[in-house]
Protein backbone atom coordinates (compact mmCIF):
# COMPACT_ATOMS: atom_id res chain seq x y z
CA UNK A 1 0.00 0.00 0.00
CA UNK A 2 1.34 3.21 -0.98
CA UNK A 3 0.99 6.14 0.57
CA UNK A 4 0.27 9.59 -1.25
CA UNK A 5 1.50 13.25 -0.32
CA UNK A 6 -1.43 15.31 0.08
CA UNK A 7 -1.63 18.21 -2.23
CA UNK A 8 -1.94 21.51 0.41
CA UNK A 9 -3.15 24.35 -1.70
CA UNK A 10 -3.06 27.29 -0.07
CA UNK A 11 -4.73 29.60 -2.05
CA UNK A 12 -8.51 30.33 -1.60
CA UNK A 13 -9.82 29.40 -4.82
CA UNK A 14 -12.31 26.77 -5.26
CA UNK A 15 -11.60 25.09 -8.50
CA UNK A 16 -15.00 23.60 -8.77
CA UNK A 17 -16.40 27.11 -9.11
CA UNK A 18 -16.32 29.55 -12.11
CA UNK A 19 -12.89 31.26 -13.01
CA UNK A 20 -14.71 34.40 -13.82
CA UNK A 21 -16.54 34.73 -10.86
CA UNK A 22 -15.30 36.96 -8.23
CA UNK A 23 -14.75 35.99 -4.74
CA UNK A 24 -16.78 37.75 -2.42
CA UNK A 25 -20.52 37.97 -1.42
CA UNK A 26 -21.74 34.88 -3.44
CA UNK A 27 -18.59 32.78 -1.27
CA UNK A 28 -20.45 33.58 1.92
CA UNK A 29 -23.37 31.31 1.68
CA UNK A 30 -21.38 28.39 3.12
CA UNK A 31 -21.83 25.90 6.79
CA UNK A 32 -21.09 27.99 9.97
CA UNK A 33 -19.29 26.03 13.02
CA UNK A 34 -22.40 25.42 13.84
CA UNK A 35 -23.51 23.63 10.90
CA UNK A 36 -25.48 26.36 9.59
CA UNK A 37 -26.08 28.13 6.66
CA UNK A 38 -25.32 31.55 6.47
CA UNK A 39 -25.98 33.94 3.62
CA UNK A 40 -24.94 37.98 3.59
CA UNK A 41 -28.90 40.09 3.16
CA UNK A 42 -27.40 43.99 3.23
CA UNK A 43 -24.42 45.22 3.59
CA UNK A 44 -24.43 49.52 4.23
CA UNK A 45 -22.09 52.03 4.45
CA UNK A 46 -22.31 54.09 7.45
CA UNK A 47 -20.09 57.66 7.26
CA UNK A 48 -20.34 59.60 10.23
CA UNK A 49 -18.41 63.19 9.96
CA UNK A 50 -15.88 64.52 12.93
CA UNK A 51 -13.54 67.17 13.22
CA UNK A 52 -11.04 65.82 11.59
CA UNK A 53 -12.76 64.22 8.74
CA UNK A 54 -15.41 61.54 7.86
CA UNK A 55 -15.03 58.30 9.30
CA UNK A 56 -16.18 55.29 8.01
CA UNK A 57 -17.80 51.84 9.04
CA UNK A 58 -19.64 49.14 7.56
CA UNK A 59 -23.34 47.57 8.75
CA UNK A 60 -23.97 43.74 7.68
CA UNK A 61 -27.65 42.11 7.74
CA UNK A 62 -26.98 38.02 8.05
CA UNK A 63 -29.28 35.23 8.14
CA UNK A 64 -28.80 31.43 9.07
CA UNK A 65 -30.29 28.53 9.00
CA UNK A 66 -30.12 25.12 8.58
CA UNK A 67 -33.03 24.33 6.37
CA UNK A 68 -34.65 22.04 8.91
CA UNK A 69 -36.83 24.49 10.87
CA UNK A 70 -34.11 26.79 12.32
CA UNK A 71 -33.74 30.34 11.37
CA UNK A 72 -32.01 33.04 13.14
CA UNK A 73 -30.92 36.87 11.95
CA UNK A 74 -27.60 39.37 12.92
CA UNK A 75 -25.98 42.60 12.84
CA UNK A 76 -23.11 43.41 13.08
CA UNK A 77 -20.73 46.61 12.46
CA UNK A 78 -17.67 47.33 12.01
CA UNK A 79 -14.76 48.80 10.16
CA UNK A 80 -13.83 46.17 7.87
CA UNK A 81 -17.01 44.03 5.91
CA UNK A 82 -15.15 40.99 7.01
CA UNK A 83 -15.06 41.53 10.92
CA UNK A 84 -19.05 43.19 10.49
CA UNK A 85 -19.96 39.43 8.70
CA UNK A 86 -18.10 37.92 11.43
CA UNK A 87 -20.09 39.86 13.93
CA UNK A 88 -23.43 39.30 12.16
CA UNK A 89 -23.38 35.93 11.99
CA UNK A 90 -22.22 35.75 15.45
CA UNK A 91 -25.00 37.39 16.47
CA UNK A 92 -27.59 35.93 14.61
CA UNK A 93 -26.42 32.23 15.82
CA UNK A 94 -27.76 33.90 19.24
CA UNK A 95 -30.97 34.78 17.52
CA UNK A 96 -32.54 31.40 16.61
CA UNK A 97 -36.02 30.53 16.03
CA UNK A 98 -38.01 27.63 15.51
CA UNK A 99 -40.70 26.96 12.57
CA UNK A 100 -43.08 24.62 11.71
CA UNK A 101 -42.79 23.16 8.24
CA UNK A 102 -45.61 20.81 6.46
CA UNK A 103 -44.92 17.73 4.78
CA UNK A 104 -44.61 19.54 1.37
CA UNK A 105 -42.63 22.36 2.70
CA UNK A 106 -45.03 25.04 2.96
CA UNK A 107 -46.87 27.06 5.70
CA UNK A 108 -50.23 25.44 7.06
CA UNK A 109 -52.05 28.38 6.87
CA UNK A 110 -52.39 32.19 5.54
CA UNK A 111 -50.74 34.73 7.75
CA UNK A 112 -49.43 38.54 7.97
CA UNK A 113 -46.26 38.97 9.77
CA UNK A 114 -45.94 42.62 11.29
CA UNK A 115 -42.91 44.26 12.81
CA UNK A 116 -43.18 48.20 12.94
CA UNK A 117 -44.54 49.54 8.84
CA UNK A 118 -43.13 46.32 7.78
CA UNK A 119 -45.90 43.50 6.64
CA UNK A 120 -45.12 40.19 5.02
CA UNK A 121 -47.99 38.25 3.31
CA UNK A 122 -47.02 34.52 3.52
CA UNK A 123 -49.82 31.71 2.29
CA UNK A 124 -49.46 28.15 1.32
CA UNK A 125 -48.21 26.83 -2.14
CA UNK A 126 -48.61 23.11 -3.86
CA UNK A 127 -45.84 21.14 -4.42
CA UNK A 128 -43.60 22.40 -7.24
CA UNK A 129 -44.38 25.89 -7.11
CA UNK A 130 -41.19 26.71 -5.28
CA UNK A 131 -39.92 30.06 -3.49
CA UNK A 132 -42.02 32.92 -4.70
CA UNK A 133 -40.82 36.21 -2.20
CA UNK A 134 -38.48 39.25 -2.35
CA UNK A 135 -34.80 38.60 -2.04
CA UNK A 136 -34.90 39.61 1.77
CA UNK A 137 -38.00 37.24 2.25
CA UNK A 138 -36.58 34.28 0.10
CA UNK A 139 -33.51 34.43 2.43
CA UNK A 140 -34.80 33.70 5.49
CA UNK A 141 -37.76 31.06 3.91
CA UNK A 142 -35.01 29.27 1.98
CA UNK A 143 -32.83 28.94 5.15
CA UNK A 144 -35.47 28.11 7.11
CA UNK A 145 -36.12 25.09 4.73
CA UNK A 146 -39.36 25.80 3.11
CA UNK A 147 -40.13 24.82 -0.42
CA UNK A 148 -43.47 26.12 -1.64
CA UNK A 149 -44.61 29.25 -0.31
CA UNK A 150 -46.15 32.39 -1.52
CA UNK A 151 -45.23 35.67 0.03
CA UNK A 152 -45.44 39.58 -0.47
CA UNK A 153 -44.43 42.34 0.91
CA UNK A 154 -47.03 44.69 1.85
CA UNK A 155 -45.23 47.81 3.88
CA UNK A 156 -42.43 49.12 4.30
CA UNK A 157 -39.30 47.45 2.56
CA UNK A 158 -36.46 48.37 5.38
CA UNK A 159 -34.44 44.71 5.09
CA UNK A 160 -34.38 44.15 8.83
CA UNK A 161 -38.20 44.72 9.47
CA UNK A 162 -39.25 42.35 7.06
CA UNK A 163 -36.64 39.56 8.35
CA UNK A 164 -38.25 40.13 11.92
CA UNK A 165 -41.85 40.48 9.99
CA UNK A 166 -41.23 37.00 8.11
CA UNK A 167 -40.20 35.48 11.10
CA UNK A 168 -43.08 37.21 13.18
CA UNK A 169 -45.46 35.08 10.61
CA UNK A 170 -43.50 31.91 10.91
CA UNK A 171 -43.26 31.44 14.09
CA UNK A 172 -47.17 32.33 14.28
CA UNK A 173 -47.95 29.64 12.67
CA UNK A 174 -50.60 26.83 14.11
CA UNK A 175 -50.23 23.04 12.90
CA UNK A 176 -53.36 20.91 12.83
CA UNK A 177 -52.39 18.85 15.81
CA UNK A 178 -51.91 22.21 17.92
CA UNK A 179 -55.67 23.39 16.99
CA UNK A 180 -57.08 19.73 17.42
CA UNK A 181 -55.45 19.65 20.80
CA UNK A 182 -57.08 23.18 22.12
CA UNK A 183 -60.58 22.14 21.00
CA UNK A 184 -60.56 18.77 22.33
CA UNK A 185 -61.12 17.05 19.02
CA UNK A 186 -58.88 14.45 17.20
CA UNK A 187 -57.08 16.21 14.23
CA UNK A 188 -59.50 13.46 11.76
CA UNK A 189 -62.74 15.63 13.34
CA UNK A 190 -61.65 18.98 12.17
Amino acid sequence: MSATPEVINNNNIDTNKNPNQKPGFAARKQKTISGMEEKVVNIKSINKTTKGGRRQRFSVLAVIGDRNGKVGFGIGKSVEVPVAIQKAIKDAQKNIFNVQISKTGTVFHDFVGKKCASKVLIKPAKVGTGIIAGSVIRAVLELAGYKNIYSKNLGASSALNMIRATINALTNQHNPSNIAKLRNKSVSEL
